[in-house]
């Protein structure tokens, strides 16, 4: 049979998925469990696709302020939308993730749902990261493609529980996970119902509502999900507490924490990234019974079709 996680090298990692997935899928196991209760949950940003120089939400409000800027000059001067603008890296870095997310979902209020959704896809459609000269969609990383597929093929239903804005990532998430938009759970900002003649809709309004990060997670998974999960993947310590509630239920249970140390075909990163900082959840993972997951170590390849070098340019 064709290996289903080709590209994850052979080694105690790829073996650890492998015997976990055939521990609760396989009906002779003393641990199998049905359907109903594998669930599985990856964070986005940083897990399932590439998350620097900053996360592809900000480079998408970035685009979206300078239309802003064409009609308001005066944003220009403004912090943190002079930052945007000027893709001035540190200070955008030094706000913070919370207060970068909020900016950023600023840019869409007065939007109706369907309208952001379009922006955003068409956006999608053409834009390019600055470093990896690929689309944003082809900067999945080819490991995590395989496993989603790997686990949806033994029954697993599959949840994206991220710090991105829940709009965007609905946007593609199906096209490109084949994880469907009601099984996408992120950050939110408040909403308004929007009535005009044999119209309804909702009004993307300018105030944060959830901010899926750190306990929150946990908060929205018991919210959105009703069931705790049996793996999880994440790969800062924003996806700790996730990582650890799965791991806190009973029965056999799974969680990963990718450790981005790969500057040659991606970035390497950890503490130092502000945006998603690496430092409890890594020191700790033995500890906490978390399986590290070295990109350079333990992938074969990073992007689909080719290993790409990052280039020089900002």
């Amino acid at each position: 049979m064709a290996d289903p996680l080709a590209n994850w090298k052979t080694g105690p990692v790829k073996s650890a998925i492998l015997d976990f997935v055939d521990r609760v899928t396989l009906t002779e196991s003393a641990d199998f469990m049905p359907p109903s209760e594998r669930i599985a949950v990856f964070d986005n940003d940083g897990t399932l696709w590439c998350e620097q120089p900053l996360q592809v939400q900000v480079f998408f409000a970035q685009d979206r302020l300078k239309a802003l800027a064409a009609k308001d000059p005066s944003l220009r001067e403004r912090q943190p939308f002079k930052a945007f603008l000027e893709h001035d890296l540190k200070t955008l870095h030094d706000l913070g993730k919370r207060a970068l997310f909020e900016a950023a979902f600023s840019t869409h209020a007065g939007m109706i749902q369907a309208e952001f959704g379009d922006i955003a896809r068409a956006w999608l459609a053409s834009a390019r990261h600055p470093k990896l000269a690929r689309l944003f969609t082809q900067c999945v990383f080819q490991p995590q493609l395989e496993l989603l597929g790997f686990l949806r093929a033994r029954g697993f239903k599959i949840f994206i529980v991220s710090g991105g804005g829940i709009d965007f990532m609905r946007v593609f998430a199906e096209d490109t996970y084949g994880i469907p938009p009601e099984q996408v759970i992120g950050s939110s900002v408040k909403t308004r119902v929007d009535i005009e003649g044999g119209r309804i809709d909702l009004m993307k309004l300018a105030e944060l509502d959830s901010f899926d990060d750190r306990e929150v997670k946990v908060e929205n998974i018991g919210l959105h999900i009703g069931r705790r999960p049996i793996l999880a993947f994440g790969n800062s310590d924003g996806d700790l507490a996730m990582l650890r509630y799965t791991k806190a239920g009973p029965g056999p249970r799974l969680a990963l924490l990718l450790h981005h140390d790969d500057a040659g075909r991606e970035f390497a990163y950890d503490r130092d990234f502000k945006l998603s900082p690496l430092a409890e959840a890594l020191d700790r993972a033995d500890h906490y019974g978390i399986t590290v997951v070295s990109m350079r170590r333990d992938w074969e390849t990073v992007f689909g079709g080719v290993n790409v070098r990052p280039s020089a340019a900002a």
